[in-house]
């Protein structure tokens, strides 16, 4: 794994808040209250594919998705979604997403359905963790 080219798109950045590293992915919360809403990022240089991973990066990534799925059983969602898109960040990047059939954009994807609800001060720091107890901040 090549750490020393690797940095988070800008866009990233400004859009999440950090919540662990696992030996694959850097994990984040969306700052969308909206939804519980996990972002896996890999630290490989230059990825913007799942193919652009080497076969062991590959089944990593699947099992830290997995992980985060697992980890977001805490809200106790109807549907979990699954997604990298990368037509506005081309970093490779998957979202993890708990679904609920009251939810604002339900059954639609979230994409475009509504703002982006920022998470007050308070509700950060108890949705993170949250999510650190549940998921371990470390690998």
């Amino acid at each position: 794994m090549n750490l020393d080219a690797w940095h988070l798109h800008p866009q990233l950045a400004d859009d999440t808040h950090p919540v662990a590293s696992w030996p694959l992915c850097d994990v984040r919360l969306m700052d969308d209250s909206n939804h519980p809403w996990l972002i896996l990022v890999p630290r490989i240089a230059e990825a913007t594919e799942v193919t652009d991973l080497a076969p062991p990066q590959q089944l990593a990534l699947v099992q830290e998705i997995d992980r985060a799925c697992r980890a977001l059983q805490v809200f106790r969602p109807h549907k979990l979604n699954v997604a990298a898109l990368g037509n506005l960040v081309s970093q490779l990047h998957i979202h993890v997403i708990a679904r609920y059939r009251e939810d604002i954009a339900w059954p639609r994807p979230v994409w475009g359905m509504a703002a982006a609800k920022p998470y007050g001060p308070e509700q950060l720091i108890e949705r993170i963790q949250l999510l650190q107890e549940t998921i371990g901040a470390g690998s």
